[in-house]
């Protein structure tokens, strides 16, 4: 569509809090996230998918790591096998046989420089495999997050959801390129260190395995105890994220009421929560280590002393084992448990990378905003005829909205709605552009169901000019030609001059290449808004829909604008909400809602003679009663 996004206002649904999002209401209003962690194997097994998409560097890393774990394999047997040339004969002699001996040393030299080389391209096979990973990690959560429902974003804190575009994927960055060359190299290792202590002898092979299932036991029950603690981390920075968010696009509000206080204590309670989680984890998270190394050097003590006395007293279970055999028994019995030290280390980042990942799987299993529309319908055959028939809507259930509202434009008629405060005058644009999908009743243009009309096709024949203006970080022409992107310079330069834009915009150094901060922060409100202005009018819409487009300007400036969209509303379909009752009184038809109804139609003079619920609000209006 054309237009701006709708943000939520009027009856709109604000972010209310959410104890099972972690959402929070009004600036700073944290609540914390306290679900209970999902599948890790099912949030393991789909990560391994996207890792599985770079299958020729998997390959690599899978043969590099082999290598290097066969190199690294051969090293205790080679120093054993020095060792070995080294003999005490009955008499006490020593002898080497020195020939041997070099050449030992000198294949463990050459074993050496080739394990770091294939260290290094380890390392950079690992970090491909990573990057590479999370770029296509980070492209479907964003293309999701564009097919996401407004009402998704309506209900959940931006910050929270920027945080799983950011923190949580780099947290699955850090652990696939830490991690997975480990996770490779680790069972690798753990079947050539076996292979070889039964190489030498079966016998303390099984003495070395003494010590798995304890090493198994230990390592479960950590894990589930460890998991909570990394998955409540991710989701309170996620819940600061959103705070830190809301403390940004709400500071004017917070330092208005002066509730700079209360800003900073809401968010220190959550970032005290987030170090006592942290710390937590962190603490959890280094026992394993701990606890592994034990384990590893009890397997340690136990080849030591079964290997020496096996040496002393040879017997047909182990007949002959030298004192170099056991030399590489207790090299290899390191590799043995090197590979679970090394996972218990990485623990900690495996389990934030998991968290992390299942947060980022939360909205991409969301559903996609809904479009069943087939009909073969363009932009050009839109004409503009609107009809409302008994529609019933709700954002929250039991608190409906609209309740059976009936409503009929013309094509080419100037509609103005009217009502209180929270009487569902916004909400009726939210279904119009099917922001929102009704409860009951339907919506048609030119007599067609808009459910049945693609929402490509329905939302660009419609251009929204919000009392909020949405400006981007680009230039003015960028922002102006975002209402339609072919347009030429020609044509959006007469559509800044329509309006009444141009003025302001010709008067700055860079004129139309002027580029707006944040926002446009670096523009007044009213110019911000004539620029939104000159975006629809660009947009050439078949609908046009003016939310109190004039709110943000001055009376003078508000006088040209008046008649740019008199111009501009010409032969189209204009549904204009207002507050200030003065600025639509040429409307064809004012409709005042009450009580999710239409309660009375007409034009301002028939309106006002009636004497309802119109003559109400424009007398308290302009009796200056707030109404």
């Amino acid at each position: 569509m054309n237009a701006q996004n709708n943000s939520a206002k009027g009856s709109a649904p604000q972010r209310m809090p959410d104890m099972r999002r972690g959402g929070g209401g009004g600036p700073m209003g944290a609540r914390v996230n306290r679900e209970k962690p999902k599948n890790t194997w099912q949030t393991l097994k789909r990560l391994l998918k996207y890792i599985g998409k770079s299958k020729l560097l998997v390959i690599a890393l899978i043969a590099i790591m082999a290598a290097v774990t066969v190199s690294d394999l051969a090293g205790p047997a080679l120093q054993g096998a020095a060792i070995n040339t080294i003999k005490v004969d009955e008499a006490g002699v020593i002898s080497v046989d020195l020939e041997a001996m070099i050449g030992y040393l000198a294949a463990m030299g050459v074993l050496f420089l080739c394990s770091a080389a294939l260290g290094l391209a380890q390392g950079i096979i690992a970090s491909k495999l990573s990057q590479n990973t999370v770029y296509m990690m980070r492209n479907d959560l964003f293309a999701k997050i564009s097919r996401l429902p407004i009402k998704y974003t309506d209900t959940h804190r931006h910050g929270d959801i920027m945080s799983r575009m950011t923190n949580d994927v780099e947290n699955v960055s850090n652990a696939v390129s830490q991690s997975i060359a480990s996770l490779i190299s680790s069972v690798l290792t753990l079947i050539g260190a076996f292979t070889m202590m039964v190489y030498y002898s079966w016998v303390m092979a099984l003495i070395a395995c003494i010590t798995i299932p304890l090493t198994i036991a230990v390592s479960t029950n950590l894990a589930k105890f460890m998991r909570k603690y990394f998955v409540k981390r991710q989701k309170l920075i996620g819940a600061l994220n959103g705070q830190v968010e809301e403390m940004v696009t709400s500071y004017k509000t917070v330092v208005a009421y002066g509730k700079e206080g209360k800003a900073v204590d809401e968010f220190t309670k959550v970032s005290g929560e987030l170090k006592k989680s942290s710390i937590l984890a962190r603490v959890w998270g280094s026992i394993m280590g701990p606890c592994m190394n034990f384990l590893g050097n009890l397997q340690y003590v136990l080849i030591a002393a079964f290997g020496g006395y096996f040496v002393l007293n040879p017997n047909f279970l182990v007949p002959s084992l030298m004192l170099g055999d056991i030399h590489s028994m207790l090299q290899y019995s390191k590799k043995f448990t090197r590979p679970v030290n090394e996972i218990a280390n990485q623990y900690a980042s495996i389990l934030t990378a998991l968290a992390g990942a299942e947060r980022i799987f939360e909205i991409m299993d969301s559903a996609d905003e809904i479009d069943e529309g087939t009909d073969e319908v363009r932009v050009a055959d839109i004409e503009g005829n609107i009809r409302f028939e008994g529609i019933h809507f709700a954002y929250e259930p039991d608190e409906p909205v609209l309740k059976g509202l009936d409503l009929w434009l013309k094509k080419g008629q100037k509609i103005a709605i009217v009502g209180a405060t929270g009487s569902g005058k916004t909400t009726v644009v939210n279904l119009l552009t099917r922001f929102y999908e009704v409860d009951e009743g339907k919506i048609t243009i030119d007599g067609r169901d808009i459910t049945d009309i693609p929402k490509e096709t329905l939302r660009r024949s419609i251009a929204i000019v919000l009392q909020d203006t949405v400006l981007f970080s680009d230039t003015i022409r960028a922002n102006i030609k975002y209402g339609r992107l072919d347009a030429t310079d020609e044509e959006m330069r007469a559509a800044a001059a329509f309006a009444k834009a141009d003025s302001f915009i010709e008067r700055l150094p860079d004129g139309y290449d002027t580029m707006l901060a944040e926002s446009g922060s670096n523009l007044s409100q009213g110019q911000r808004q004539l620029l939104s202005i000159a975006r629809a009018v660009l947009a050439d819409p078949k609908i046009l829909i003016l939310d109190e487009a004039t709110s943000s300007v001055d009376t003078r400036t508000e006088m040209h604008i008046q008649q740019a969209m008199l111009a501009l509303m010409e032969n189209r379909t204009s549904l204009i909400i207002a507050h200030r009752l003065s600025t639509i009184r040429d409307a064809d038809k004012i409709v005042v809602i009450k009580d999710g109804k239409v309660a009375e139609a007409g034009n301002h003079e028939e309106l006002l003679a009636a004497g309802g619920e119109y003559f109400k609000l424009y007398s308290n209006q302009f009796a200056g009663i707030a109404t």
